[in-house]
């Protein structure tokens, strides 16, 4: 989280907006550094947990790619993990730039492709049950889609007018346990738990005993397992995504990427 913070150069006073703010992580943390901060969710359980983890900021329901803001009212915007989880990326990352300040920082983090071993547990455990991507489960347009590598999530950065791209890939140990794993999926969140919950009881059973099974080569002495390690985290940069890659359990990296706003102009 610092290092996405330090890439979009929050400090004391900045106006702040953390998109896709999940359970206020990132928020919390630049309230802390004295930001004045906004942060958004398109889900209502986590606006609520965001505004009891960040009771300073001024937390609200909204969703990419509309944001109920000016152009220009904020001095910098991170997003941790959330172009992931966006169907139109570009047009997400044109509408962070419109709500940024000319010379503005924008700073993204997103998941490495391909996925670290630990990362990539829970799809093993799917298709280990037999269980196929239903054909109503919206998937990523392939003129939408783009390289999970640095280059390529900088590239993409660069097509949405940001300059001065930088993107790093961050790399750290997370360590969990199997139901703390298993609790993300089983509550429906992100594609793979809708896939999951989507299912009968027993196929999700079923998933579950197989990620049980699954998980055994990673668990320690301790029961714990170390689910992820990857980059995390933006660099700065003017008014311009950047992406962290993050990756559990396997080693793999993820990208991070921060770039600047155009001072001549707002528009994408």
């Amino acid at each position: 989280m610092p290092r996405l913070l330090d890439a979009a150069r929050v400090r004391a006073g900045a106006r702040i907006l953390d998109v896709g703010t999940g359970t206020g992580a990132a928020a919390a943390a630049a309230a802390r550094r004295g930001a004045d901060v906004t942060a958004v969710d398109a889900e209502p359980d986590m606006v609520a947990r965001a505004g009891e983890a960040a009771p300073t900021a001024d937390v609200r329901l909204a969703a990419l790619p509309r944001l109920p803001f000016h152009d220009g009212e904020f001095d910098a915007v991170v997003g941790n993990f959330v172009l992931n989880h966006v169907g139109r990326p570009r047009q997400a990352l044109g509408e962070l730039r419109r709500v940024t300040r000319p010379g503005g920082r924008i700073a993204l983090t997103v998941w490495p492709v391909p996925a670290a071993a630990g990362q990539a547990l829970l799809g093993r455990a799917v298709r280990a049950a037999g269980v196929t991507r239903p054909a109503d489960l919206p998937a990523l347009p392939a003129e939408e889609d783009f390289p999970r590598t640095e280059d390529g999530f900088a590239a993409l950065l660069g097509e949405a007018g940001l300059q001065d791209v930088d993107c790093d890939t961050l790399v750290w140990n997370h360590r969990t346990t199997l139901a703390e794993w298993w609790s993300g999926p089983a509550a429906g969140v992100a594609t793979i738990g809708r896939l999951v919950t989507s299912r009968p009881p027993a196929v999700v059973a079923a998933i579950e005993g197989r990620l049980r099974s699954l998980s055994a080569e990673f668990t320690e002495a301790d029961g714990t397992q170390p689910a992820s390690r990857g980059p995390a985290g933006p660099r700065p940069g003017v008014r311009r995504p950047g992406r962290i890659p993050v990756a559990p359990g396997g080693g793999t990296p993820r990208p991070l990427a921060p770039g600047t706003t155009d001072e001549q102009s707002r528009s994408p």
